[in-house]
């Protein structure tokens, strides 16, 4: 036995004309709340609430939000004022590393210079170079043969 399998099932249906039921609701809800406020105010203090209740009922009825229905913002816009907040901060210990690893490598570094150069006054400066020269002279005149 077949079955027919339902198609577009996101789709919802029209049933008043061009509206769906929940658009329907939204724009008659709109329409009887407006029409209570000009029933039972004068008529410039009531026009300046009917005009924003009726903006927000075609927006709830028409209007998408990143392909998502209006009463989905409005809903996610009350829950996030009145529901209770939890703010967690989490240190970034990548920055802090980084700082430590570069302090403990100029550490090493001036440790291995400290070893590596040895502190020489202006005297003993001259007194080594000069060895060096008379050294150095000397062996060249050996590996010339004696021969300067």
């Amino acid at each position: 036995m077949r079955f027919q399998v339902p198609q577009f099932i996101e789709v919802e249906d029209k049933i008043f004309g061009p509206l769906t039921i929940k658009q329907f609701i939204y724009l008659a809800g709109g329409a009887g709340l407006s029409f209570l406020l000009y029933a039972f105010l004068p008529f410039f203090i009531a026009i300046i609430f009917i005009i924003p209740i009726l903006i927000f009922s075609i927006a709830l009825a028409f209007y998408k939000f990143n392909n998502k229905p209006f009463i989905n913002v409005v809903e996610a816009a009350f829950k996030f004022m009145f529901a209770s907040k939890l703010y967690i901060w989490k240190k970034d210990d990548s920055k802090v590393q980084k700082a430590t690893v570069e302090k403990q490598e100029e550490r090493e570094a001036m440790e291995y210079a400290k070893v590596m150069v040895p502190k020489v006054s202006g005297e003993k400066l001259k007194d080594l170079t000069w060895s060096l020269d008379i050294k150095d002279s000397i062996y060249s005149q050996e590996a010339n043969g004696g021969k300067r």
